[in-house]
């Protein structure tokens, strides 16, 4: 495992992080038990990595918790990430400021992702997704405060326009303000359509680009291109491929299985399972890129690690990028490339991950909110 620097701060990350995510039962097959999941942090770490993210969402706060646990005696190891924004625990989202991007929800779920964490610092705090209504000053102000207090080390943002963190970077440059070290994007071979406004923005003011579904929710495994649609395990895409099932994301999944067609073919010649090409192809990104893998089994994780262990030939990069460049277009035209579309709705890769749901809970509509210009396309 090698090491990079996280964009603009000197802080040393390995160049695979560890997505926490599958770390719980709540969410169902969406994860794995205790024993598991700690089998999988111990693969990770003695392969070299130090890099881990997780949310106060993932699988309703247990992820953090069994994190705080497996960590203890070597947290200052690790590079510890979370995020706020989301609501939060076993709950509906009634409370209007029990979630979003505002400096009461930062700090309330900051102190509840410490405790969880079992530490008494986050190395890196991202702010999970755009509400659209927080104003930026309050933001910025907010974690500077966390930062001075110890409490945060650095900030990033994830699914933010790249305008916003642009601007944002400038006020806090200008004012001493913590910036913003890195962005937390959705990139991966299905999914492309951040790559002309985030590649000239990380390029310019060295920012790091970690991608979260850098599996495209398991497409990239090539396993959904399979006869019989994988290896018998839990499918969380299959109702959007299986076309009598006339689910939402069933047109882009099409897609995204068509691009995969071709990288399957490219593995197969470079003699690697399309995952690990996957990884690898963001690995080798101009610009410092992380993506982040996620794993249910030990197995799964073990193979997503090999991708540390090769290199593609700038031939085989150019192959990759041939075959998915129809992974550049936004898979929802109407909204936009990344991020409007997982801002309206979500994303093939995450089916029934409502970002709007999971920002506003059940008061969306109870809060008047006047900086909301430009109405939802989607379920306005």
């Amino acid at each position: 495992m090698k090491f990079k620097l996280l964009g603009r701060s000197g802080l040393r990350v390995s160049e695979l992080c560890l997505g926490a995510g599958t770390f719980g039962t709540n969410w169902g097959p969406i994860g794995s038990d205790e024993a598991e999941s700690k089998r999988i942090l111990g693969a990770f770490l003695d392969a070299g990595g130090n890099f881990i993210d997780t949310s106060n969402r993932y699988q309703e706060g247990q992820s953090e918790e069994w994190l705080g646990g497996f960590l203890k005696g070597n947290r200052d190891r690790a590079v510890l990430a979370t995020k706020y924004s989301l609501f939060d625990g076993m709950n509906e989202g009634s409370d209007p400021n029990g979630h979003g991007n505002h400096r009461k929800n930062m700090f309330r779920s900051v102190e509840g992702s410490l405790k969880r964490l079992q530490t008494d610092y986050i190395d890196l705090l991202w702010i999970h997704i755009w509400d659209y209504t927080t104003p930026m000053d309050e933001i910025l102000r907010a974690l500077d405060d966390l930062v001075r207090q110890g409490k945060v080390m650095y900030v990033g943002a994830s699914n933010f326009p790249a305008w916003w963190i642009a601007r944002a970077n400038t006020l806090a440059d200008a004012h001493a303000l913590s910036p913003f070290v890195a962005t937390q994007v959705e990139w991966s071979l299905t999914e492309r359509s951040c790559e002309p406004e985030f590649l000239p923005m990380a390029k310019e003011l060295d920012i790091a680009m970690v991608c979260w579904s850098a599996l495209g929710g398991g497409m990239v495994t090539g396993k959904y291109n399979r006869a019989g649609n994988g290896d018998g395990g839990f499918q969380r895409l299959a109702e959007h491929v299986d076309p009598s099932k006339g689910a939402f994301w069933h047109p882009m999944t099409k897609r995204n299985l068509a691009i995969m067609d071709e990288v399957v073919k490219i593995a197969e010649d470079i003699g690697r399972p399309p995952v690990q090409v996957a990884l690898r192809w963001l690995m080798q990104q101009k610009v410092p890129t992380i993506p982040i893998f996620s794993a249910r089994t030990l197995d799964q994780a073990k193979e997503d690690l090999g991708a540390c262990d090769f290199v593609l030939s700038d031939d085989q990069m150019q192959r990759v990028e041939r075959a998915t460049a129809p992974a550049i277009a936004s898979v929802m035209p109407e909204a936009g490339p990344y991020p409007y579309p997982m801002l309206e709705y979500g994303t093939p890769a995450l089916p029934g991950f409502y970002s709007r749901a999971l920002l506003y809970g059940k008061v969306e509509y109870a809060i008047e909110n006047h900086r909301r210009t430009f109405p939802y396309r989607f379920h306005p």
